[in-house]
């Protein structure tokens, strides 16, 4: 069984828990259910520069620790104050280190950004979660759905008005489950069941994704001059977590990659 495999498999376990603790009728009692949400698709759609989605992160099943000594609420104000057009923050605990009481604390601390749910979706009380914690993007991971529930799931975020970032990692989970519920495509550089990363991966995919859909970069992603050559072939936003927080500051990292990027948007060509 590999990575992948064991957090799905755990992932079950735990939904189903959580269905019996708090059932779909007190998630829709709490105060968040009815807030607005924020469109993240929208304010990628029209970028003319890259735009960073900044994560809280505080382990990975391929690194360990990465930082355990921040607060959710200090980073992701500090992300905001950096020019982050949004934030993801994990709520699995398990294999990541995250909670519901992150994903809270960082919703509080920043009211009106959008924020993704940064998890494992594989049934569509999830969705009901995400809706009571103030998120306004869920994950949807073609690797470990079928097509069929990437559509069923999509379709009840929407109804939900929750915004979608299907995430795939090749051409097969693109092809076979790419729909028009889906808001965002995310093409992840990390292969999830080895966790080896190559940005190569956004490249080949890029032609792929049609331009309706937004297009999101994940991981394995460290400098200005990659990203620059990523948004030259199409991509809007870049989702980086590891890179930030492995950091002491993890606001300061992402400003000087900001100020990197706007250097490279005025004055340095990108070699594609």
């Amino acid at each position: 069984m590999n990575i992948l495999e064991k957090i799905v498999a755990r992932k079950h376990v735990e939904v189903e828990e959580s269905k019996n603790l708090r059932p779909i009728s007190l998630l829709e009692s709490e105060p968040l259910f009815a807030r607005s949400t924020a469109s993240l698709s929208e304010a990628l759609r029209s970028a003319s520069f890259p735009k960073i989605i900044s994560e809280f992160k505080r382990k990975s099943p391929s690194k360990g620790i990465i930082n355990d000594s921040v607060l959710p609420e200090n980073v992701t104000r500090e992300y905001v104050r950096a020019g982050a057009v949004g934030l993801s923050v994990l709520t699995d605990i398990d294999f990541f280190g995250g909670s519901f009481d992150d994903f809270l604390r960082a919703r509080k601390a920043n009211p009106h950004i959008p924020m993704l749910r940064k998890d494992f979706i594989i049934d569509e009380y999830q969705l009901y979660e995400a809706k009571s914690i103030g998120a306004d993007v869920i994950l949807l991971i073609a690797a470990c759905l079928e097509p069929k529930e990437v559509v069923d799931l999509s379709k009840k975020a929407h109804a939900l008005g929750l915004e979608v970032l299907l995430e795939v990692h090749n051409a097969e989970e693109l092809e076979i489950s790419l729909c028009d519920s889906v808001d965002m495509v995310g093409v992840n550089n990390r292969n999830l069941k080895t966790f080896e990363t190559s940005i190569e991966n956004s490249i080949i995919l890029s032609e792929q994704i049609p331009d309706s859909f937004v297009k999101i970069s994940e991981s394995g992603l460290k400098d200005a001059e990659t990203i620059m050559r990523l948004f030259q072939c199409g991509y809007k936003g870049f989702l980086i977590g590891e890179t930030f927080m492995k950091t002491e500051n993890p606001g300061a990292a992402l400003g000087d990659l900001q100020k990197t990027l706007s250097q490279y948007t005025t004055s340095k060509p990108v070699a594609l």
